[in-house]
């Protein structure tokens, strides 16, 4: 499957790369927020490949590139930290420390599993001044709801399913880059 071919922007992708001098990496993570869906996508053999699309749950706010919007911020990001690993599914996070299990007393919990922390890569849309998606504590995350991913319903941050989110986790390396298209 051809990248530019199987997004709606996915050719603006390659331009912002270009235009802020960052060359894509070996694998991307393609975020959809009309079809609430993360897609994979690794590059060899001079060509995109899918490994796969996952349900998703993004903003239930919308779209948003401003701090106290909650919603999903758009652009190009890379994962510039990866928190949580070797920790049991449904480990409970606050302040990205490991606070207790959503079976221990947590079951509402909204940050569990791992965490894949996003920083924008786009001065004034995604990056610096009120639109810092790293300052903004924009991640890829796991839920306690795991009945609502595949619809809006997180506060900016993008959530995955742990059969998805500690596969994905375990596979990307840190500085892969994310794109997240309306």
């Amino acid at each position: 499957m051809n990248f530019s071919a199987s997004t709606r922007r996915g050719g603006n992708f390659f331009t912002a790369c270009k235009k802020y001098g960052f060359a894509p990496t070996r694998f991307l993570l393609a975020v959809s927020i009309a079809d609430q869906t993360v897609s994979l996508f690794e590059k060899f053999s001079g060509s995109w490949h899918s490994g796969g699309k996952m349900r998703c749950s993004t903003s239930r706010f919308g779209i948003g590139q401003t701090e106290g919007s909650n919603g999903t911020p758009l652009g190009l990001h890379r994962i510039v930290e990866k928190i949580g690993g070797g920790w049991p599914a449904g480990t409970v996070f606050k302040g990205r420390r490991p606070m207790g299990y959503t079976w221990r007393g947590m079951p509402e919990a909204k940050i569990t599993t791992r965490i894949l922390w996003l920083e924008g890569l786009e001065p004034g849309c995604n990056r610096g001044g009120n639109v810092d998606s790293h300052a903004r504590y924009i991640y890829i995350h796991g839920t306690a709801d795991q009945m609502s991913i595949g619809k809006p319903a997180s506060c900016g941050c993008i959530h995955l399913a742990d059969a998805d989110l500690i596969p994905l986790f375990d596979w990307l390396p840190g500085g892969t880059l994310v794109w997240i298209e309306p």
